[in-house]
């Protein structure tokens, strides 16, 4: 069965078909054969997270290289310096630029995630908060009159010309998103595999364009909440965006040929294998920052009488720079013994003490070069 294509990029597709897909668009014997995989890889990272005793090992550092990689895609930019400096004073020393936008979609993934855990689904709020929280806006979907379209990149002689126009009138959008979040939530009416339901939601979400900016990363945290509210993840820990990072050429032509061809197939086996990627990548991570954060125990207890040194590894391992106030703040330890003791740390080869822009900050070695890889 033929999907109902978008004739002409340079007005609103209107005529977005509403969701369900046709099962012949979707049941196809190579995407339930990703889809094995995919559900396979996903758990593995279930089981293997569930597990460990210091979420906080996940919810901070994982789902900060997820904000980083997400933003990156919109080309918004920091280096690992800037990003945990500004994470480590939890944003206050920064107003503006690349570390806040990030800190902002961190911020996103886990608002959402909270949103969520008192409620039977998604509804019509979820979007608009999520949207308001990245690009700190005051507005919500977009109104009529909003003249919005995507446009070609690049340096040709199309650049700057529209790709794709989304929908656009009085009650439009609000209808399609209607659709949307009845699709997403009712799995009896439509009952679909979650990670299936993900990979069409996001194209939907992206295509109806609700918001005047940030879709895109809106899109993208709605894709790990929607995993972690159907119990396919206990966390947002999912590195979905990097995977789309590195493969972002991609990414953007199928979204394309879904519009142009009605290419189904290709979009979805995309977003399966970046869900299998990226769960077998999760998991590598947490198994080396689990290794890591054991090693680095043992070596205090065997080699130091630091006090209390379970509590001071994970304050170290739940982000990149760690300050002598995280410690004092946490009641650990008293500011001159938790500066006596990072310093032992940074003896041992565990820290590296950093000045940046006057701040001293410790840097866990061995968190940072696992997120880096």
């Amino acid at each position: 069965m033929s999907y109902p294509i978008n004739p002409d990029r340079n007005k609103p597709w209107n005529a977005l078909p509403e969701l369900p897909l046709a099962s012949e668009l979707v049941e196809t014997v190579e995407i339930l054969n990703q889809l094995v995989k995919s559900r396979a890889a996903l758990g593995r990272l279930q089981g293997r997270s569930a597990v460990i005793p210091n979420q906080g090992l996940l919810i901070n550092s994982i789902s900060l290289q997820e904000a980083k990689a997400s933003s990156a895609i919109e080309n918004i930019f920091t280096t690992d310096d800037e990003l945990y400096k500004a994470y480590s004073e939890q944003a206050t020393a920064i107003s503006e630029g690349a570390p806040k936008e990030i800190l902002r979609y961190r911020e996103a993934l886990w608002h959402g995630h909270e949103y969520l855990q008192n409620r039977p689904g998604f509804d019509a709020e979820y979007f608009p908060q999520i949207y308001r929280q990245i690009t700190q806006a005051t507005d919500g979907i977009r109104p009529p009159l909003a003249q919005i379209y995507i446009k070609q990149g690049g340096s040709g002689p199309n650049a700057g010309k529209a790709a794709y126009t989304p929908p656009r009138g009085t009650g439009i959008l609000q209808a399609k998103l209607d659709n949307l979040l009845d699709f997403m939530n009712d799995d009896e009416r439509y009952p679909l595999d979650p990670v299936l339901k993900m990979a069409i939601g996001h194209f939907q979400f992206e295509a109806i364009h609700p918001f005047r900016d940030g879709n895109g990363r809106t899109g993208r945290v709605f894709n790990i909440h929607y995993l972690t509210h159907k119990g396919l993840l206990d966390y947002p820990i999912l590195f979905l965006s990097r995977y789309i990072m590195n493969h972002k050429t991609d990414y953007y032509a199928l979204l394309s040929r879904v519009s142009v061809l009605g290419d189904w197939k290709a979009w979805i086996i995309y977003m399966l294998r970046a869900v299998e990627a990226t769960a077998n990548l999760t998991y590598d991570k947490i198994n080396d920052l689990v290794a890591a954060k054991d090693a680095i125990l043992q070596a205090i207890v065997t080699d130091t009488k630091i006090e209390r040194p379970e509590q001071l590894v994970n304050s170290i391992f739940t982000q990149p720079f760690t300050k002598v106030k995280h410690l004092t703040d946490a009641r650990l330890y008293v500011e001159n013994t938790a500066r006596k003791y990072l310093n032992q740390l940074e003896d041992m080869g565990i820290l590296s003490k950093k000045s940046i822009s006057g701040h001293h900050y410790y840097q866990n070695m061995e968190l940072h070069r696992i997120l880096s890889e």
